[in-house]
């Protein structure tokens, strides 16, 4: 990936600036690959995210700040993915005995059976993605990207 022919420039550009637009575009192409991945299951990598963090509840609910918490693209419209979640069958909604004003979110058997799928569908999709790229690459691009 050329950022210079991607952004149609032939300035010397700052090599601060290059990175940076670099890495914004590795981010649109990986959103992109696994997005389309996600799109036979028509989940978003948001909603798909929600779903991994209450499998790994390991049958606990999860509240909306716990969501939060854990989302590696944090957002504040938890709530708009879980309804449509709820909507899909995936997730289970029920109000806190111990504290009304709290919800507690479960995934549904449904909602386990098809993150199994989208699993595969983005597992083959994130291997599409670094398929250039050797095992001491990716350790050596993990080690640079731990500077941030």
């Amino acid at each position: 990936m050329n950022v210079e022919e991607i952004i149609k420039t032939s300035k010397k550009m700052p090599m601060e600036s290059r990175t940076l637009i670099h890495v914004s575009l590795v981010h649109n192409k990986i959103y992109e690959i696994v997005g389309n991945a996600l799109k036979p299951f028509e989940v978003s990598l948001q909603q798909f995210n929600v779903l991994r963090i209450l499998r790994g509840q390991k049958g606990n609910p999860a509240n909306l700040s716990t969501l939060n918490e854990r989302m590696v693209t944090k957002m504040s419209n938890t709530t708009r993915l879980v309804d449509k979640l709820l909507a899909k069958g995936y997730v289970h909604r029920t109000i806190c005995p111990s504290n009304r004003r709290k919800v507690e979110i479960i995934i549904t058997d449904q909602g386990k059976k098809a993150l199994i799928e989208m699993d595969k569908a983005v597992t083959q999709a994130e291997k599409d993605i670094v398929q250039n790229l050797t095992d001491k690459e990716l350790e050596q691009l993990n080690q640079l990207l731990d500077k941030f």
